[in-house]
C-alpha cells in the first residue's frame, strides 16, 4: 500500500511516518522543506517530493504516481488560531489540492481535524455533536470537511475526518505548555507561570495519536468524523504536575499568571468509543 503524507516534517507527521514504515508501508513524504526533511530519520526510507500542495501542478501529482490513500496533515499558520488566512488562504488551496488528488484517481483520505470544530460545548464530545465553530482555524477545517462530503456525492472515495484533540511529544511547538516547562526547567527557572490550570483537556502523547492515525487508515468502514482522543480529561495543572513528577523535577507554579483562554469551554474532552469500536475489536 503506498501512501502519500502531506506536512510530512511537521510535528504530527514526523511521527506518521515512523508508524507506518514500522508497518511496512510505502511512503511518498511531501513538504516544502527539503532541508528540513533532510535532517528527519526516516529521510533515506521514504520518497520524498519538495513542493507547496497549494500550488499544486499537474507535474508534481504525476510525480506522485498510483496512490493508495493520502494522509493529509499540512496546514501553515499554527498555532496562530485566530488569522482570517485560515478560511481565506488555506481552505480553498486545501480543498483545490485535495479536489485534485481524488479526481486523479486517489480512492482514499485521512484529514486531520481540530477539536475546536465543536466550539465552545462542555463535557464529552462525541462525533454526532454539531460543529459550531468559533475560531477561523477551526470554520476553516469544518468548511473544508463539508466541502469534500458534497464533493464525494458525484466522486465516491473514502473520507475519514480524525479530528484532533491535544498532543504533547518530540517535536511539539516550541510555544506549546509542555514545552515551555521543560525549557523553564534546562534554564534552571524558578516560577512557572502558567493560568489557573482548573481547565480540563485530552491530552494523548504524539506517538500514540501517529499509532492511532494509521490504526484508522487500516479500517476505511471508520467513516466519515473519528475522534482520536484519550477520553481522559485531565486539569493543565496535573498535567503540568505529573510531567515535573515523570522529570522527577521541580518548580514553583506561578497560578494565574496567564487569563484562561477564550475559544476554549473550561472542561472538554473526546469520546473515543467510534475508534474503539471500529479499530480496535475485541
Amino acid at each position: 500500500m503506498q501512501v502519500l503524507v502531506t506536512g510530512a516534517t511537521g510535528f504530527i507527521g514526523n511521527h506518521v511516518i515512523s508508524a507506518l514504515l514500522a508497518r511496512k508501508y510505502s511512503v511518498i513524504a511531501v513538504a516544502r522543506d527539503a532541508f528540513r526533511a533532510q535532517r528527519q530519520d526516516w529521510f533515506h526510507s521514504v520518497r520524498f517530493i519538495a513542493c507547496d500542495i497549494h500550488r499544486i501542478t499537474h507535474e508534481d501529482i504525476s510525480r506522485f504516481g498510483r496512490l493508495d490513500a493520502i494522509i493529509h496533515l499540512a496546514w501553515p499558520g499554527l498555532p496562530n488560531y485566530k488569522a482570517y488566512f485560515h478560511f481565506e488562504d488555506n481552505l480553498p488551496a486545501d480543498y483545490r489540492f485535495l479536489k485534485s488528488m481524488i479526481m486523479s484517481g486517489v480512492p482514499h483520505l485521512l484529514v486531520a481535524g481540530t477539536c475546536f470544530e465543536y466550539g465552545m460545548q462542555n463535557g464529552c464530545l462525541s462525533e454526532d455533536f454539531p460543529a459550531n465553530p468559533v475560531l477561523p482555524y477551526a470554520l476553516a477545517k469544518d468548511t473544508l470537511r463539508r466541502f469534500l462530503e458534497i464533493l464525494r456525492q458525484d466522486t465516491p472515495f473514502i473520507l475519514q475526518w480524525a479530528r484532533l484533540f491535544y498532543l504533547h511529544g518530540v517535536g511539539q511547538s516550541p510555544n506549546s505548555l509542555i514545552a515551555q516547562l521543560e525549557r523553564a526547567i534546562v534554564d534552571r527557572d524558578a516560577v512557572f507561570h502558567m493560568s489557573g490550570g482548573e481547565q480540563l483537556r485530552d491530552y494523548s502523547p504524539v506517538k500514540e495519536v501517529a499509532d492511532r492515525l494509521v490504526t484508522l487508515l487500516e479500517h476505511p468502514e471508520c467513516d466519515g468524523i473519528c475522534n482520536i482522543c484519550s477520553g481522559e480529561p485531565i486539569s493543565v495543572r496535573r498535567l503540568v504536575e505529573r510531567h515535573l513528577a515523570l522529570l522527577n523535577e521541580k518548580i514553583s507554579l506561578n497560578l494565574g499568571h496567564y487569563p484562561y483562554p477564550d475559544y476554549e469551554p473550561m472542561a472538554f474532552w473526546g469520546n473515543p468509543g467510534k475508534f474503539h469500536r471500529y479499530c480496535m475489536p475485541r
